[in-house]
């Protein structure tokens, strides 16, 4: 399976964040950076989202409901069950973090990409990572608040109003001056993709430099890191085949399912880290570590399988109506996820 060139950037991130930890006012100029870092990749996320794109999308209103379902209801119920695999497999902060991973959102560029070479439904996969995005941005810290209780030790009513004014309000500004800047943007979209990787390696660093100078790093032991990883290959196994097998018994059509199956099986570390340090502070970095472990693990997985769905015999359709059958013009401009 092919290992992720950006998981050596961000194994090397965290090294350095080792090494030479961000102290004093360097950790605030790194946490200010970082902040707006992020919110101007959602500027760019919203000044590249077409909001023609976005309103023909909601047309295939069964499609999203179903990931928005996996996403935020499926995932989430796995999480809480995890509850019992402590402290045979996890410890209860790494079990926070886990649960965490199962409140964030879905991704945008993975799942286009894997969509894509499956020759699944492309358009369905941008509207529905975007819309997974935006309901996130409000419901991933407000599942926190109530799941997570306490262990979400930064979560206050303010905590979302700085998540949403990180992330909300740069994606509204972006949509707003699409029409001047849209063309630049597309024009320049390798360039700015850089941006977006480049944005969330400033808030690994910073939030594994916190957790350095807080020197909570002796608390996980490879045994439990080992524990961590069989629990979120099992995750990921039992997403995969709800989602596939589940779209399958809601009759979607095989492109409509390929859509699904990518979508809402997957977690976005572009949207999780920023959340995670608002959420949780200084142990922001044992709360991200399930999520950047499951983030390699989904594209590694789902690379695979892209790849045989890529050589699957068209299926035959057999529903009497196929939610987002049909094809919009939508461009696949990359995001990060």
């Amino acid at each position: 399976m092919p290992v992720d060139p950006y998981l050596l950037l961000l194994l090397g991130t965290v090294g350095l964040a080792a090494l030479i930890p961000a102290r004093g006012t360097g950790a605030d100029v790194a946490s200010g950076a970082s902040t707006a870092a992020i919110a101007f990749l959602f500027f760019l996320y919203g000044a590249r989202l077409s909001t023609r794109e976005a309103l023909d999308g909601l047309k295939h209103w069964r499609l999203h409901v179903t990931v928005l379902a996996c996403t935020f209801v499926v995932f989430p119920l796995l999480g809480l069950a995890a509850r019992g695999l402590v402290p045979v497999l996890l410890t209860d902060p790494l079990y926070q973090g886990l649960l965490f991973l199962t409140l964030v959102p879905s991704t945008i560029q993975s799942s286009i990409a894997f969509t894509s070479i499956a020759r699944g439904n492309v358009p369905a996969a941008i509207c529905a990572g975007s819309f997974s995005s935006l309901v996130g941005i409000v419901l991933t810290p407000l599942l926190a608040a109530a799941l997570l209780g306490s262990g979400a030790g930064g979560f206050s009513a303010d905590s979302v109003l700085k998540i949403v004014a990180q992330l909300l309000v740069p994606f509204v500004a972006g949509q707003v001056l699409r029409r001047w800047i849209g063309s630049f943007v597309a024009r320049h979209r390798k360039v700015l993709g850089l941006v977006d990787r480049g944005s969330i390696l400033l808030v690994v660093y910073t939030a594994f430099s916190q957790g350095m100078v807080q020197g909570i790093w002796h608390r996980v032991s490879p045994a439990r890191l080992g524990g961590l990883l069989v629990v979120e290959a099992v995750l990921l196994a039992v997403m995969l085949l709800l989602t596939w097998y589940g779209a399958k018994a809601l009759r979607f059509g095989r492109e409509d399912r390929i859509a699904i199956q990518f979508a809402g099986s997957k977690k976005s570390l572009a949207a999780g880290l920023p959340m995670a340090s608002v959420l949780f502070g200084a142990q922001a970095s044992l709360a991200v570590l399930p999520l950047m472990l499951f983030h390699q693990m989904q594209l590694m997985v789902c690379a695979v399988i892209a790849k045989r769905r890529s050589h699957d015999r068209v299926e035959e359709v057999t529903a009497p109506e196929r939610a987002g059958s049909s094809r919009t013009g939508v461009g696949t401009g990359t995001r990060s996820g």
